[in-house]
């Protein structure tokens, strides 16, 4: 009896420094690029033309942080970025939002017509042009708007949020009704403080999507006063790209398109999203288990 004890322990422990060992490899490769780009972003160009990978910054500068900050059309970018995830974030969770609490409803009148078309989209869709087309016809081309109006609703976070909706109890709902709420009132103040989870999950999602996305401006916005900073990063990038190929002299002054300034724009762009995770990380570890577990 002893001796199985025994064994089951040595396995555990086995198991447990394999499991460690391959965690802590995976964490390492995982983090080590983001480092380098860290400590890239803090070295001098002369120590970057020396080696593009290194555990700690050489000659250590702030030079690259500096020409970012003093570019008045980094910071707009930056605005513009801010005010679109937040707006759209918004917009987006209580727009799913409400369609997913009335589609979570069995009697609501045409639900499976409703069901199929939304299946439908989430494997076609219109295409580039199409949409572009839709795009220009609605009057948002140009405009801050082509940020949030398209991104106002998606059908598959609704589904996530329908099946959160579905597990509240009915009783909450009936209780609000007899005091006299309607429906809006019991959405708004009973609904959505309770399913904080899956909200948290869904802005997450869509804060970070809204956040990376420079094609929406790409492709829709010719104004550059409109561009967020994913947008000034990829413009950065490809001008630094076109100086590489012709050979540019460094007599040439291109301060903002320097592989430097190029990392410690990347670092500046990815640090905002990064903070803001470890609030949301509680709900949102809740809001992707939703519907993995029953009683």
């Amino acid at each position: 009896m002893a001796k199985g004890k025994n064994k089951e322990i040595v396995e555990d422990r086995v198991f447990n420094i394999v499991n460690i060992t391959f965690l802590s490899l995976f964490t390492i490769i995982i983090f080590y690029p983001i480092w380098n780009i860290i400590v890239q972003s803090f070295s001098s160009l002369d120590a970057l033309a020396e080696s593009s990978l290194r555990i700690w910054p050489k000659e250590f500068t702030f030079d690259s942080y500096k020409l970012v900050f003093n570019d008045e059309t980094i910071w707009r970018a930056f605005l513009i970025s801010i005010l679109k995830t937040v707006i759209g974030v918004i917009t987006h969770v209580f727009f799913t939002a409400m369609v997913a609490y009335g589609m979570s409803k069995s009697n609501i009148f045409g639900r499976n017509i409703y069901t199929a078309l939304g299946i439908g989209t989430l494997f076609f869709s219109g295409g580039i042009i199409p949409t572009y087309l839709l795009i220009r016809g609605l009057g948002l081309l140009d405009s801050f708007w082509v940020y949030i109006i398209p991104s106002l609703f998606s059908y598959y976070d609704m589904i996530i949020m329908m099946g959160f909706f579905r597990e509240l109890p009915n009783s909450l709902e009936e209780s609000a009704k007899i005091d006299g709420a309607g429906v809006f009132k019991i959405f708004t103040r009973i609904v959505l403080p309770l399913s904080m989870p899956v909200l948290a999950t869904i802005a997450l999602f869509n804060g970070v999507f809204q956040w990376n996305d420079y094609m929406t401006a790409k492709l829709y916005i010719s104004n550059d006063a409109l561009y967020p900073i994913q947008m000034k990063l990829y413009e950065i990038i490809v001008q630094q790209e076109a100086a590489n190929m012709q050979n540019l002299t460094t007599s040439v002054v291109v301060p903002t398109t320097s592989q430097s300034v190029q990392l410690a724009t990347i670092v500046i762009a990815t640090a905002p999203i990064v903070m803001v995770y470890p609030f949301l990380q509680k709900y949102f570890m809740s809001g992707i288990m939703v519907g993995a577990v029953k009683e």
